[in-house]
Protein backbone atom coordinates (compact mmCIF):
# COMPACT_ATOMS: atom_id res chain seq x y z
CA UNK A 1 0.00 0.00 0.00
CA UNK A 2 0.92 3.46 -0.03
CA UNK A 3 4.14 5.02 -2.77
CA UNK A 4 6.46 2.69 -4.25
CA UNK A 5 9.91 2.64 -5.81
CA UNK A 6 11.33 0.08 -8.03
CA UNK A 7 14.00 -0.78 -6.57
CA UNK A 8 12.57 -2.07 -3.47
CA UNK A 9 11.59 -5.90 -2.64
CA UNK A 10 7.96 -4.31 -2.53
CA UNK A 11 8.41 -4.21 -6.13
CA UNK A 12 8.47 -7.97 -6.33
CA UNK A 13 5.16 -9.71 -7.10
CA UNK A 14 6.33 -12.83 -5.53
CA UNK A 15 6.95 -11.36 -2.31
CA UNK A 16 3.72 -8.97 -2.00
CA UNK A 17 1.97 -12.74 -3.16
CA UNK A 18 3.27 -14.19 -0.06
CA UNK A 19 2.39 -11.29 2.20
CA UNK A 20 -1.23 -11.33 0.89
CA UNK A 21 -1.59 -15.53 0.86
CA UNK A 22 -0.41 -15.18 4.24
CA UNK A 23 -2.95 -13.36 5.50
CA UNK A 24 -5.72 -14.72 3.73
CA UNK A 25 -4.64 -17.77 5.59
CA UNK A 26 -4.25 -16.71 9.18
CA UNK A 27 -7.31 -14.73 8.76
CA UNK A 28 -9.16 -17.96 7.47
CA UNK A 29 -7.76 -19.59 10.55
CA UNK A 30 -8.32 -17.20 12.95
CA UNK A 31 -12.01 -17.08 11.69
CA UNK A 32 -12.19 -20.99 11.94
CA UNK A 33 -11.06 -20.65 15.63
CA UNK A 34 -13.23 -18.27 16.87
CA UNK A 35 -16.11 -20.14 15.29
CA UNK A 36 -15.03 -23.38 17.32
CA UNK A 37 -14.48 -21.62 20.28
CA UNK A 38 -17.74 -19.98 19.97
CA UNK A 39 -19.57 -23.30 19.21
CA UNK A 40 -17.36 -25.24 22.44
CA UNK A 41 -16.32 -27.40 19.59
CA UNK A 42 -12.70 -29.71 21.34
CA UNK A 43 -12.53 -27.72 23.99
CA UNK A 44 -9.68 -24.93 24.53
CA UNK A 45 -7.04 -26.82 23.03
CA UNK A 46 -8.38 -27.16 19.75
CA UNK A 47 -9.52 -23.59 19.03
CA UNK A 48 -5.80 -22.85 20.49
CA UNK A 49 -4.20 -24.82 18.02
CA UNK A 50 -6.11 -23.67 15.17
CA UNK A 51 -4.60 -19.75 16.09
CA UNK A 52 -1.69 -21.40 16.60
CA UNK A 53 -1.54 -22.01 12.73
CA UNK A 54 -3.17 -19.12 11.99
CA UNK A 55 -0.59 -17.16 14.03
CA UNK A 56 2.04 -18.08 12.04
CA UNK A 57 0.82 -16.97 9.28
CA UNK A 58 0.03 -14.08 10.06
CA UNK A 59 3.83 -13.23 11.52
CA UNK A 60 4.95 -14.22 8.09
CA UNK A 61 2.66 -12.11 6.12
CA UNK A 62 4.11 -9.14 8.93
CA UNK A 63 7.82 -10.00 8.02
CA UNK A 64 7.14 -10.46 4.20
CA UNK A 65 5.28 -6.82 4.88
CA UNK A 66 8.28 -5.57 6.36
CA UNK A 67 10.24 -6.85 3.19
CA UNK A 68 8.12 -5.03 0.58
CA UNK A 69 8.66 -1.46 2.16
CA UNK A 70 12.26 -1.76 2.82
CA UNK A 71 13.51 1.36 1.19
CA UNK A 72 9.98 3.26 0.55
CA UNK A 73 9.01 5.78 2.51
CA UNK A 74 9.61 6.08 6.79
CA UNK A 75 6.05 5.66 7.72
CA UNK A 76 5.24 3.06 5.24
CA UNK A 77 8.45 0.59 6.84
CA UNK A 78 6.95 1.89 9.64
CA UNK A 79 3.83 0.69 9.92
CA UNK A 80 4.95 -2.78 8.75
CA UNK A 81 7.47 -3.16 11.42
CA UNK A 82 4.95 -1.86 13.98
CA UNK A 83 2.19 -4.68 11.98
CA UNK A 84 5.00 -7.33 12.38
CA UNK A 85 6.15 -6.74 15.86
CA UNK A 86 1.97 -7.05 16.66
CA UNK A 87 2.01 -10.41 14.76
CA UNK A 88 5.05 -11.45 17.45
CA UNK A 89 3.35 -10.17 20.71
CA UNK A 90 0.14 -12.09 19.59
CA UNK A 91 1.79 -15.51 19.28
CA UNK A 92 2.84 -15.06 23.08
CA UNK A 93 -0.56 -14.59 23.53
CA UNK A 94 -1.40 -17.75 21.84
CA UNK A 95 1.52 -19.86 23.02
CA UNK A 96 0.78 -18.99 26.90
CA UNK A 97 -2.78 -19.86 26.15
CA UNK A 98 -1.66 -23.74 26.55
CA UNK A 99 -0.10 -22.88 29.62
CA UNK A 100 -3.00 -24.94 32.10
CA UNK A 101 -4.35 -24.27 35.24
CA UNK A 102 -3.53 -21.06 35.24
CA UNK A 103 -5.16 -18.42 37.71
CA UNK A 104 -7.38 -15.94 36.56
CA UNK A 105 -4.12 -13.16 37.19
CA UNK A 106 -2.04 -15.06 35.49
CA UNK A 107 -4.45 -15.74 32.41
CA UNK A 108 -4.70 -11.54 32.60
CA UNK A 109 -1.05 -11.22 32.70
CA UNK A 110 -0.09 -14.05 30.52
CA UNK A 111 -2.55 -14.18 27.42
CA UNK A 112 -5.19 -10.77 28.14
CA UNK A 113 -2.63 -8.31 28.24
CA UNK A 114 -0.27 -9.71 25.09
CA UNK A 115 -3.56 -9.82 23.31
CA UNK A 116 -4.24 -6.20 23.61
CA UNK A 117 -0.73 -4.73 23.38
CA UNK A 118 -0.75 -6.88 19.86
CA UNK A 119 -4.06 -5.05 18.81
CA UNK A 120 -2.98 -1.86 19.80
CA UNK A 121 -0.04 -2.35 17.39
CA UNK A 122 -2.22 -3.21 14.72
CA UNK A 123 -4.08 -0.38 15.49
CA UNK A 124 -1.18 1.99 15.30
CA UNK A 125 0.39 0.22 12.18
CA UNK A 126 -2.98 0.79 10.07
CA UNK A 127 -2.89 4.40 11.31
CA UNK A 128 0.58 5.19 10.01
CA UNK A 129 -0.15 3.41 6.63
CA UNK A 130 -3.32 5.60 6.61
CA UNK A 131 -1.13 8.59 6.90
CA UNK A 132 1.73 7.62 4.34
CA UNK A 133 -1.30 7.28 1.88
CA UNK A 134 -2.78 10.65 2.15
CA UNK A 135 -0.07 12.31 3.79
CA UNK A 136 -2.31 13.79 6.76
CA UNK A 137 -2.88 12.75 10.55
CA UNK A 138 -6.41 13.25 9.92
CA UNK A 139 -7.60 11.36 6.64
CA UNK A 140 -10.49 12.43 4.92
CA UNK A 141 -10.28 12.00 1.16
CA UNK A 142 -9.43 8.54 -0.28
CA UNK A 143 -6.34 8.29 -2.82
CA UNK A 144 -6.69 6.35 -6.30
CA UNK A 145 -6.14 3.06 -5.76
CA UNK A 146 -6.86 0.10 -3.89
CA UNK A 147 -4.14 0.28 -1.41
CA UNK A 148 -6.73 2.90 1.06
CA UNK A 149 -9.55 0.55 0.57
CA UNK A 150 -6.87 -3.02 1.78
CA UNK A 151 -5.77 -0.54 4.80
CA UNK A 152 -9.19 0.55 5.64
CA UNK A 153 -10.99 -3.00 5.79
CA UNK A 154 -7.50 -3.97 8.11
CA UNK A 155 -8.17 -0.90 10.13
CA UNK A 156 -11.48 -2.47 10.73
CA UNK A 157 -10.17 -5.44 11.28
CA UNK A 158 -8.06 -4.29 14.15
CA UNK A 159 -10.79 -2.59 15.87
CA UNK A 160 -13.08 -5.55 15.90
CA UNK A 161 -10.05 -7.73 17.37
CA UNK A 162 -8.94 -4.99 19.88
CA UNK A 163 -13.01 -5.13 21.04
CA UNK A 164 -12.63 -8.83 21.16
CA UNK A 165 -9.78 -8.38 23.66
CA UNK A 166 -10.86 -6.15 25.85
CA UNK A 167 -13.87 -8.64 25.93
CA UNK A 168 -11.41 -11.61 26.50
CA UNK A 169 -10.63 -9.68 30.40
CA UNK A 170 -10.95 -12.80 32.83
CA UNK A 171 -12.72 -11.93 35.89
CA UNK A 172 -11.66 -13.12 39.44
CA UNK A 173 -14.15 -16.16 39.30
CA UNK A 174 -11.98 -17.35 36.10
CA UNK A 175 -14.99 -16.42 33.76
CA UNK A 176 -14.70 -13.95 30.42
CA UNK A 177 -16.00 -10.26 30.43
CA UNK A 178 -18.04 -11.25 27.18
CA UNK A 179 -17.05 -14.61 25.76
CA UNK A 180 -19.72 -14.06 22.83
CA UNK A 181 -18.16 -10.63 21.97
CA UNK A 182 -14.68 -12.11 22.03
CA UNK A 183 -15.58 -14.97 19.70
CA UNK A 184 -17.10 -13.12 17.44
CA UNK A 185 -14.94 -10.19 17.60
CA UNK A 186 -11.84 -12.52 16.86
CA UNK A 187 -13.80 -13.74 14.09
CA UNK A 188 -14.93 -10.84 12.00
CA UNK A 189 -12.05 -9.46 12.96
CA UNK A 190 -10.51 -12.22 11.11
CA UNK A 191 -12.29 -12.61 7.97
CA UNK A 192 -11.36 -8.41 7.51
CA UNK A 193 -7.66 -9.35 7.52
CA UNK A 194 -8.69 -12.36 5.32
CA UNK A 195 -10.50 -10.13 2.40
CA UNK A 196 -7.69 -7.87 3.09
CA UNK A 197 -5.16 -10.41 2.02
CA UNK A 198 -7.73 -11.29 -1.26
CA UNK A 199 -7.52 -7.52 -1.92
CA UNK A 200 -3.88 -7.24 -1.99
CA UNK A 201 -3.66 -9.90 -4.37
CA UNK A 202 -4.90 -7.77 -6.92
CA UNK A 203 -1.94 -5.30 -6.06
CA UNK A 204 0.74 -4.47 -8.60
CA UNK A 205 4.06 -3.73 -6.74
CA UNK A 206 5.70 -1.26 -8.19
CA UNK A 207 3.04 0.99 -9.75
CA UNK A 208 1.89 4.25 -8.65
Amino acid sequence: MGRRRADTYRDRPLVNAVAATSFVLGGGLFAIGAGLAQADVGGPLLPASVYLSGGVFFCSGGFASVLLTRGTSRLEYLSAVVLFAGTLVFAINIVDSFISELTPAQQDRLIWSPDVVGCALFLASGHFAMVDLTGTWLPRHPPPGIGWWICVVNQVGSVLFMVSAIASFVHRDGDLLAAGIANWGTLTGALCFAIAGVMQEFERPGED
